[in-house]
């Protein structure tokens, strides 16, 4: 082995004087070369006596060349907290870094803070853990506190023979606003998967806003500049009474042998705790004057002279807005007299979603589960795909092994299925990934990665509900015949818009297989048809003055003759419920159908994959905004499905310039998607 002028080589004494050797020393594990022959002469030497090395070698120190290695506990800088590393050395690393994905140069100095908060969030997962840091022991005094004053349980011999509940620790950073820590909760949570129907449990419903509801207030609330602000609710479960006899073990770090806790109250985790929690916030909200919607029984509203306030509730969660300040402010009072809760302030982060507000209008995001889903799965570092699918590929059962490991598909699967809450560009992909969790095979979980892959693509891309728009409401229908493989069945793909803001949208499997596209088409027409029912209810409820009928696009004619002509024929009489459901909302003006082209629907996204122009172009249209990017330079006054008003010769100019780039990058990407 050779060495350069920058390494570090050992060496030991030389006990012949060599003229091949001037310095005195021969490397000590080099024997090719001009050393070889050294050593070789060397050997020759000894093996005619001709020297005697053995005292001189007893006499010389004996060197160590092992390199001892530091066992100092390297940790990170403070200051790296407060940024996405992905510059310099450490991009060196990685040849995809999460910087070049990332950019908060287009947020406030405030939003900014608060991302990075929420992206720092680190909870404990265990008391283990938990019981090392001083603050998160504080927050279990303060809840053990709470415990005693309300009552909870009662401490007795555990009862013989008869089944425990178990019970642990859960920990919660709660941020206000400006990205500062409100407080540090603490929960003891029973372990209610134990519990026995009819021992322990017998009703447990209970409703919960629906999110598409959260979206539409937000929609309504961006146009109307109206205040939007949360309230957490402490120790809520605690408020509802308990009517079944449970026992529960004590909680870690309050265990006493033999001893067992006898349930008084409701507590999280029960399986009927939730129902009393629910029943007992209803009851004060109506003694205290709010109406309970019937679009969405978790949806409050109390209207007076002088506007409208509306709250919602996700279990101890509560938003509040509207246009009369003066109501918001007797609601909070009203609820800090009946309840134990705290004002967070300006809504921020409600279920993961992360809101951003300006001038322009309301931007919703998950981006912080997103970063955590690709950093939990090893895919922060990957290459980023264009596309959330293949639009080659059509998953089946069959044809494929197994995968290995089903349950981390089946978990990667509930997460992707979450965070398509803001994200309509990967609802088409999961809801294939959704049809195998029975059996996934190996197909599957690779088809789940490139939606990773994707994701790292842009992990802050989410909504934006304009604030410079109308109330008008319009839908996009689409299906794709036949296009599952296994069972022939179609796929419902539809999209909801009020003004230029996306709010509803589904991709799902039928239920029955159609005879024809005509039928496909009509089906998911009929879906659409409902959901514009519900939303035109809700906006009724959030006082919103809504003038129908509502737009509907449609690429298939056959459908639309259907709907709007009484007239059955071989082809449609065993579709006769659906074919009334679309013709008594046509006839009401509830709806209105309208022709639309193929190219131009922009509910084809839910039903199958597209190529990355295609993709890119119907995101744009759906008002699909990521603040996050590095190449976001401010909103685009062309997106949003309005923009489709333009000229068609516009269109087909801008296409003709750059059909050869992107027919490039489309054979770019085939090419690696061919390569694996």
């Amino acid at each position: 082995m050779h060495s350069d002028h920058n390494s570090f080589v050992p060496f030991v004494p030389n006990v012949v004087s060599s003229p091949s050797s001037s310095s005195g020393f021969i490397p000590f594990d080099t024997i090719d070369g001009q050393n070889a022959e050294v050593s070789e002469e060397v050997l020759d030497h000894e093996e005619e006596g001709a020297l005697d090395t053995t005292n001189e070698l007893e006499e010389e120190p004996q060197h160590n060349n092992t390199l001892r290695k530091s066992t100092r506990k390297t940790t990170a800088p403070v200051w790296h907290k407060d940024y996405y590393l992905g510059t310099g050395a450490t991009a060196q690393k990685h040849q995809y870094p999460i910087s070049s994905h990332m950019d908060f140069s287009q947020l406030s100095q405030q939003h900014k803070h608060f991302s990075l908060a929420v992206t720092n969030l680190q909870d404990p997962l265990s008391y283990h853990e938990a019981v090392k840091e001083e603050c998160w022991r504080q927050a279990m005094r303060e809840e053990k506190t709470a415990l005693e004053i309300n009552n909870t349980w009662d401490v007795v011999d555990a009862p013989p023979g008869k089944k425990l509940v178990g019970s642990k620790w859960v920990y919660k950073t709660k941020l206000l606003d400006d990205g500062s820590i409100e407080r540090r909760k603490a929960r003891v949570v029973a372990k209610g998967f134990t519990q026995v129907y009819g021992v322990d449990f017998l009703d447990t419903f209970s409703p919960v806003v629906k999110i598409n509801t959260v979206k539409t207030l937000l929609a309504v609330a961006s146009v109307k500049n109206w205040e939007l602000s949360q309230m957490d609710v402490s120790n809520a479960y605690l408020n509802g009474e308990l009517e079944e006899e449970v026992y529960m073990k004590l909680p870690p770090g309050m265990e006493i042998p033999g001893k067992a806790c006898k349930l008084k109250k409701s507590l999280y985790g029960l399986k009927q705790a939730e129902r009393q929690w629910y029943a007992r916030l209803t009851d004060a909200l109506i003694r205290f004057g709010f109406n309970q919607s019937f679009s969405d029984y978790s949806l409050f509203t109390k209207k007076t002279s002088q506007g409208i306030t509306i709250i919602l509730v996700y279990v101890d969660d509560i938003i509040l807005s509207g246009d009369d300040q003066d109501m918001i402010q007797e609601a909070k009072d009203f609820l800090s007299k009946e309840f134990k809760v705290r004002d967070l302030g300006k809504l921020k982060y409600f279920l993961g979603l992360e809101i951003a507000r300006s001038s322009a209008g309301i931007s919703v995001t998950q981006r912080k589960y997103c970063l955590d889903l690709l950093i939990d799965t090893g895919f922060l570092s990957s290459k980023p795909s264009k596309t959330p699918s293949d639009m080659k590929t059509r998953l089946s059962q069959f044809n494929d092994e197994e995968s290995e490991d089903p349950y981390e598909y089946k978990s990667l699967v509930g997460r992707l299925s979450y965070l398509t809450t803001t994200r309509p560009d990967i609802s088409y992909s999961v809801q294939q990934l959704c049809q195998f969790q029975a059996q996934p095979k190996k197909s599957h979980l690779k088809a789940s990665h490139r939606i990773l892959m994707y994701l790292k693509n842009s992990p802050g891309q989410g909504l934006f509900f304009a604030s410079n728009t109308d109330f008008t409401l319009t839908g996009y229908s689409d299906s794709d015949w036949g296009a599952c493989p296994d069972t022939r069945r179609s796929i419902t793909g539809y999209c909801t818009f009020l003004g230029d803001s996306l709010i509803t949208w589904k991709a799902k499997k039928q239920a029955i297989v159609s005879k024809s596209s005509s039928e496909a088409e009509y089906r998911a027409l009929s879906q659409l048809s409902c959901e514009i029912q519900w939303i035109t209810q809700l906006l009724k409820d959030l006082n919103v003055e809504y003038q129908g009928p509502a737009t509907v696009f449609c690429d298939n004619k056959s459908t639309i003759h259907m709907a709007e002509n009484p007239v059955f024929h071989e082809r449609t009489k065993h579709i006769e419920i659906d074919y009334h459901v679309i013709r008594e909302r046509v006839k009401s003006k509830l709806i209105s159908l309208k022709y639309v082209c193929t190219d131009r629907n922009l509910a084809d996204i839910f039903t199958k994959g597209l190529s990355a122009h295609r993709f890119k172009w119907i995101l744009f249209k759906l008002g699909v905004y990521d603040i996050y990017s590095p190449a976001c330079g401010g909103l685009s006054t062309g997106m949003g499905h309005s923009a489709l008003k333009q000229s068609k010769e516009e269109e087909e100019e801008e296409e003709s310039s750059n059909g050869q780039e992107f027919k490039a990058e489309e054979e770019e990407e085939d090419e690696e998607l061919r390569l694996g």
